[in-house]
């Protein structure tokens, strides 16, 4: 096995395993959750259905972590095999496209489970 290939699992493995540990914290809150790190997540008055809020920005970021290794793995792998960087582009629009995903599905959340005006976007 190349060096490249175990670098490329350590230095994606330990970002993703935090991503799916945010997942799992925040499937398991009892409190709304936030998103943004600089965001102060919604009030339980202004959320409609806590459990379900929680559960599904929990899965939205275990599924973000678990798909970050197989894809950049698989970047790499196929670029050992080909020798063509263009595989790096899979990896890229996985964590960049998932990323936008990620995003949009919060906004989608939010706006099914909180109240208008219930989020309040102040760092």
């Amino acid at each position: 096995m190349d060096i490249l290939i175990i670098l490329c699992f350590i230095f994606t493995f330990i970002p993703a395993m935090h991503l799916i540990i945010l997942g799992i914290s925040q499937y398991r809150s009892k409190t709304p959750v936030n998103f943004w790190s600089g965001e102060n997540p919604p009030s339980e008055e202004t959320v409609t259905d806590i459990a379900a809020y929680n559960k599904k920005h929990g899965i939205m970021w275990i599924l973000y972590g678990a798909g970050i290794v197989p894809a950049v793995m698989i970047s790499v792998v196929m670029i050992e095999i080909t020798n063509e960087a263009a595989w790096i582009c899979v990896s890229m629009a996985e964590v960049v496209g998932g990323l936008l995903l990620l995003i949009r599905y919060h906004q989608y959340l939010t706006g099914k489970y909180v109240k208008r005006g219930g989020v309040s976007r102040e760092m």
